[in-house]
């Protein structure tokens, strides 16, 4: 068994999880990046995706809608605009999301923000997927 290490996972509205892990693991710019007790001092950009959490020998996963990973000697945080543990996401509204998102984007109306577009998408996909619910209808 790893040993156990400080992980804090900060959103704008709540401390969404405080506790010991033996190993996180979460998507940055660069690649996803597995991180466990005694891990050399990192700060990177975390994109959209999940975050892995190990505690007690088993996984739990979250949607994350990006921000900045920080590992340091004692700690490691990570600060994100959302985060929501997998088997609390309403699939049916992050299905709605993609619909809106998909509509938007299709339009190609000459007002339209693009990115802010796709940012949606892409987070609304990322939530389904780790919700672990079909994309059919």
């Amino acid at each position: 068994m790893a040993s156990a290490y400080p992980l804090e996972i900060v959103t704008p509205d709540k401390n969404f999880f405080e506790g010991d892990v033996e190993m996180v693991i979460v998507r940055t710019a660069e690649g996803d990046v597995g991180i466990l007790n005694d891990h050399e001092p990192l700060v990177a950009p975390v994109s959209i995706g999940s975050v892995r959490v190990k505690i007690d020998g088993k996984f739990k996963d979250a949607a994350c809608s990006g921000g900045f990973l920080c590992v340091e000697e004692d700690k490691t945080t990570i600060v994100t605009d959302c985060a929501e543990w997998a088997d609390e996401i309403d699939a049916n509204r992050a299905k709605a999301a993609l619909d809106r998102a998909q509509k938007r984007l299709e339009k190609k109306d000459e007002d339209l923000d693009t990115l802010r577009a796709k940012i949606a998408l892409n987070k609304a996909i990322n939530r389904i997927r780790v919700s672990g619910v079909s994309t059919d209808k």
